[in-house]
């Protein structure tokens, strides 16, 4: 590669932007669920918890594993 030559990322940056806002959105959302959490009674704590959950897993998940810049050695 020459020194001259144009670095070529993944993503153009419009791209970066739409998933970054999507999964920020998402992580806030599983945030913002969090607030509902009651402990009161078992029923009231499962569904806000699990919402919770989802949200702040797949918003981590998801840009990490499918999304994220593979590792492999060939490069």
């Amino acid at each position: 590669m020459s020194s001259n030559a144009k670095f070529r990322s993944e993503n153009n940056l419009v791209q970066s932007i739409i998933l970054f806002v999507i999964f920020f959105g998402l992580f806030l959302g599983g945030i913002f669920a969090m607030s509902f959490w009651s402990l009161e009674s078992p029923e009231h704590a499962f569904i806000p918890g699990g919402i919770a959950f989802l949200c702040v897993f797949l918003s981590l998940a998801i840009p990490m594993t499918w999304i994220g810049r593979s590792n492999s050695a060939g490069e």
